[in-house]
């Protein structure tokens, strides 16, 4: 059949389900089956070509799961993210197009670091996104990433594999254990395994990145992708959303170095909060930006 009647259907399809972006992810389908972009879809479009079969009928599947709001990332197992394409798929938080913008703030604040080598740290690093992209962008940048969850955490390996390039440190463990407002988890020593392992970077980071769980716990999020497939753990963070971030707050302040920066990512209609959290931790000249859709996204603050 037509590789043009084939998206037609199945853009019907996805359209039918609510699916938000029909089109973009039928081709997307299609590329993926074929080994190619979503441009050289077009490009067959416009030639009239043909598909196989076969082809077709291996596409249908995917597409019969993406109706039912399974995650176009996990049909594929990748997703882009600013320069990369991460293996993602069920146990790990997806990347989302805003959180480029977050790291936009983290490479800019490290382009500005007077060092031959400035360090990050990046918190819930989930699949790994922000710390990988830090380092894909900038190559004198070095990178330590903190994932909680051991299925998220298997995700970040892979990708750090691929992408590391020898600078990014992966760790597996719970930032909590960084806080010190929570009660003592430690050995005899008072030592932790993440602070342990992050003890030489006390005072000398130049900027803590996250992207952290922030929907409020009575909150259920209006997507399926997200409602359905996303990690409980990677979304809820407390009554209103801010647990996570008060314990990032102060056990970033560990770890950054003076004029360091703090970069949280958040929900709409947080700023105000975070920013007074923020001033009452020490933090200084916090300020909230919005996204390219007009909603509130990202906190930044200095010490």
């Amino acid at each position: 059949m037509l590789v043009k009647a084939l998206l037609d259907e199945i853009e019907r399809q996805l359209a039918g389900a609510g699916v938000p972006d029909p089109r973009t992810d039928a081709e997307l389908l299609v590329g993926h089956r074929l080994g190619v972009s979503r441009g050289r879809v077009q490009v067959m479009v416009a030639l009239g070509q043909e598909l196989s079969a076969d082809d077709a009928r291996v596409i249908r599947a995917p597409a019969e799961q993406r109706a039912e709001r399974v995650p176009l990332q996990h049909l594929t197992g990748r997703a882009p993210f600013r320069g990369i394409e991460l293996s993602v798929g069920p146990g790990v938080f997806t990347p989302r197009p805003e959180t480029e913008m977050v790291t936009q703030f983290a490479i800019d604040a490290l382009q500005a670091v007077p060092s031959a080598e400035p360090l990050a740290v990046d918190l819930c690093t989930g699949s790994g996104a922000i710390a990988l992209a830090i380092a894909h962008e900038l190559p004198t940048a070095r990178v330590w990433a903190v994932e909680k969850d051991p299925q998220a955490h298997a995700w970040a390996q892979r990708n750090v594999a691929e992408f590391g390039d020898g600078r990014v440190t992966l760790l597996c463990g719970d930032l909590r254990e960084l806080d010190p407002a929570q009660p003592e988890t430690a050995d005899s020593a008072g030592a932790t395994p993440i602070a342990d392992a992050l003890a030489h970077l006390r005072g000398r980071v130049d900027v803590v990145v996250s992207n952290p769980p922030y929907v409020p716990s009575g909150a259920i999020p209006r997507d399926p992708e997200v409602r359905e497939h996303d990690p409980e753990l990677a979304l809820y963070s407390g009554e209103d959303g801010l647990d996570l971030i008060r314990v990032i707050s102060r056990a970033a302040q560990g770890l950054i170095a003076p004029g360091g920066v703090l970069v949280l990512e958040h929900a709409e209609g947080q700023g105000a909060d975070i920013r007074a959290l923020l001033g009452r931790d020490g933090w200084r000249a916090a300020a909230t930006h919005r996204d390219l859709t007009g909603r509130d996204r990202a906190t930044v603050a200095y010490a």
